[in-house]
């Protein structure tokens, strides 16, 4: 930008923030309000994508986990209070249909406030679809950035309004869920791994992240030197920089450009489904319309400007609008006790709820770094699994490591649920994650709801007679073998072949209502 260029910046940017507020901060927020509620519907587009391409296949009638049958367990279980606990709209109908409508309901509603029509009745409606999704999901929906789409789509039913300017208090209280998710993912890493305090973690987290992108590999063959400077860096952006989120206004920016920043490298070097875009939408917060303007091309700066100042002329919030953003305040700081008391508990819970609706929660990532890879490959035969000549095939997923030709794939913000969830059963035992199990007597069947996850199914004319799992340790090639980008070992047998006609099998899913 030129000197002139900037002295215009700099000109447009105070007639915007003729006023400033305590600590500095502008009277203007309509560019920022706008810039979090339009990330919030392209964040929403993307999970309820998620919905319409795999909710049918994890949970539906035919697929791995049924709803109907975990929501009836619920209900037998808590009676009454199951309405609660576990809020969800399917309560009324647990049925395909019902999930295909509230699922392509929600994706039409959050493109409709990515396109700048949102309002509050939207939003709402948007959270209560998602809640019931996270609600019914079961394993396949426990996960951090869930909660934090949740509460940051809570936040923003209160923010939005054509008639009303921006909430400075909702604004700051996007700016304190921003703080609990990055001081809280600092503390968890303090507690839970030494590497961290040892700087070593990087050194191992790129190659075993739960699911690796195209660059991981680069990111992984750096320096030792690089790798430590990395988590020195995680340390200042995730234990320093929140505190300068209620700070003045430069030192605001300052933290908001570091996390913002930040998550861009962790968008680089893996795919965490939409947590940092997620976590970059509600950073926004930290900015004012200043700041936006600021940066902002000089064509598109003067139409932001004048629109801006347009907005700012609209009248002041009715005494309504008043009343319930105060409530809102008092809500979220009631519930944020138990978040703080988490955070400063030497027993710190890195991902949680506590309350039913997910309102203000704990957040936290990566605790503990896996530093050896293991990945459970399923494999199928219609031969006798007891022949050492029988011929296995294996099953490939979208974008879990399988092949070790096939480079890792490039799938943030979406999520491939089952993929994800196959790295947590290759952590753990098939007593830990009994759903695989589930898993091969799908497979078994042919069940073509469920093959709709996979990538390749090998068995495509029939199903295969049997189907085992088997464990092995992965590592970055480094182009050593020629082609290849994993190198993988054999570690053991993880579950041994299946059949239809197996007792054991058929005991182990009557068990469990399967």
């Amino acid at each position: 930008m030129t000197a002139a260029g900037e002295d215009a910046a700099d000109a447009d940017a105070r007639e915007v923030g003729k006023s400033p507020w305590p600590w500095g901060e502008t009277e203007s927020l309509e560019l920022t309000r706008e810039a979090v509620v339009r990330g919030l519907g392209f964040i929403y587009a993307v999970a309820f994508l998620v919905c319409v391409n795999q909710f049918r296949s994890l949970v539906g009638a035919d697929g791995l986990l049924p709803a109907s049958r975990f929501l009836g367990f619920v209900r037998e279980r808590l009676g009454p209070s199951a309405y609660v606990e576990l809020p969800t709209l399917f309560w009324l109908s647990s049925k395909d249909w019902a999930f295909a409508l509230a699922a392509w309901t929600g994706l039409a509603l959050s493109l409709w406030v990515l396109v700048g029509r949102a309002n509050a009745v939207v939003l709402a409606a948007l959270w209560a679809l998602y809640t019931s999704f996270v609600s019914a999901g079961q394993v396949f929906y426990a996960y951090g950035w869930e909660l934090l789409l949740l509460e940051s789509g809570f936040l923003a039913v209160f923010y939005v309004g054509r008639r009303a300017p921006p909430s400075v208090i909702v604004t700051w209280l996007f700016r304190w869920l921003v703080f609990r998710v990055m001081f809280g993912a600092g503390l968890i890493k303090l507690r839970g791994d030494p590497c961290w305090v040892e700087l070593t973690c990087l050194v191992d987290h790129y190659q075993t992240q739960p699911n690796p992108g195209p660059l991981s590999p680069y990111f992984h063959a750096l320096p030792v030197a690089f790798q430590k400077g990395g988590v020195l860096v995680n340390h200042v952006v995730e234990l320093v920089m929140p505190w300068f989120l209620f700070g003045p206004r430069r030192f605001r920016i300052a933290a908001g450009l570091s996390i913002v920043f930040f998550q861009v490298t962790l968008i680089l070097s893996g795919n965490l489904s939409f947590l940092n875009w997620l976590t970059i939408v509600v950073a926004l917060s930290a900015f004012d319309d200043a700041a936006f303007l600021r940066i902002a091309p000089r064509p598109v700066r003067d139409r932001l400007a004048d629109w801006v100042t347009r907005r700012n002329a609209s009248p002041a919030a009715s005494k309504r609008r008043v009343i319930a953003v105060r409530g809102l305040a008092v809500v979220v700081g009631f519930l944020s006790l138990f978040p703080v008391v988490n955070m400063i508990s030497p027993e710190q819970r890195m991902n949680g709820s506590f309350d039913p609706f997910h309102l203000v929660n704990t957040y936290g990532a990566f605790g503990s770094i896996e530093h050896e890879r293991h990945e459970v490959i399923l494999e199928g035969t219609w031969d006798d699994a007891a022949s050492p000549d029988a011929r296995w095939q294996e099953y490939e997923f979208p974008c879990k490591p399988g092949d070790v030709r096939r480079r890792p794939c490039l799938v943030t913000p979406y999520h491939y649920r089952l993929d994800w969830q196959m790295w947590f059963a290759g952590l753990s035992s098939v007593r830990r994650e009994p759903w695989i199990v589930k898993l091969v007597y799908e497979l078994l069947r042919g069940n073509e709801t469920v093959l709709r996850l996979l990538a390749k199914n090998p068995f495509s004319s029939r199903p295969p007679r049997f189907v085992r799992a088997v464990l092995y340790r992965y590592e970055f090639a480094h182009g050593s073998p020629p082609g290849a980008v994993w190198r993988r070992e054999r570690v053991s047998e993880y579950l041994r072949p299946l059949s239809l006609g197996d007792p054991d099998l058929a005991e182990f899913l009557a068990a469990r209502g399967w």
